[in-house]
């Protein structure tokens, strides 16, 4: 993972050191704050590829700094949080985070999920050459830009949030459960997967759709999935 820049978020410095010392066995470039502000700073001074984001912290917390990067930025975001409680993980993904670990985590997983997000955040970012687009009633893919469009208005989604649209638009009419879609994204096993990839889909609705509680593109299949009309 060498010429990668990660930026370690909390306000507890042994945390961050401990978290920096196992990244940099893997040779990523380690930038750390203490809170949201000094994030925001670091991100606006410094080219990251991803964010690991505490959520309690002083000044500025790790869901309003993530709110915040996700007006401007799809870097993969890894929320960190001391609570367990679903509520916790569910808002940190509604704000626009890609993945959670719980407190107290054990380091070689949270290094295994960064591989993961950076492995996904790059493969966005590659060219493939020939230009591919899929347009759906208004809903437009461009593969060779990984960007998505509405009736030729972009839409910033994030790199999860791409990848699930990607899915269900290049398989525009099949209907995915949840599981598939949760394997095929995040190329992990589809277990409790449910919430994870209903708030995503919740977000992408909103993006997508002039009525996200009456959809025209994005479909759910009651008892079985999720599907984008052809």
């Amino acid at each position: 993972m060498d010429n990668y820049f990660v930026l370690v978020v909390d306000d507890e410095k042994e945390i961050r050191d401990v978290i920096e010392i196992y990244l940099k066995n893997e040779g990523v470039t380690v930038l750390k704050a203490k809170d949201g502000i000094e994030a925001l700073e670091i991100i606006n001074d410094h080219q990251i590829h991803l964010i690991i984001m505490d959520i309690m912290m002083p000044r500025l917390d790790g869901i309003a700094a993530t709110s915040q990067i996700r007006e401007k930025k799809n870097i993969p975001i890894l929320i960190l949080s001391a609570k367990s409680e679903d509520s916790d993980k569910i808002l940190g993904l509604h704000v626009g985070a890609d993945d959670y670990v719980t407190k107290p985590f054990n380091p070689m997983e949270l290094v295994a999920r960064v591989k993961s997000q950076l492995r996904r955040y790059v493969a966005l970012g590659t060219y493939e050459g020939i230009k591919k687009v899929i347009d759906l009633k208004g809903l437009t893919l461009d593969k060779s830009a990984k960007e998505v469009s509405v009736l030729g208005e972009p839409v910033k989604l994030t790199p999860i949030e791409y990848k699930i649209v990607e899915l269900l638009m290049t398989n525009a009419g099949r209907v995915f459960s949840i599981n598939e879609i949760y394997e095929r994204v995040w190329k992990e096993p589809g277990y409790n997967a449910e919430n994870t990839v209903a708030v995503h889909i919740r977000k992408i609705r909103e993006k997508i759709e002039i009525n996200p509680k009456n959809p025209t593109y994005l479909k759910v299949v009651w008892g079985i999935g999720y599907k984008i009309e052809k």
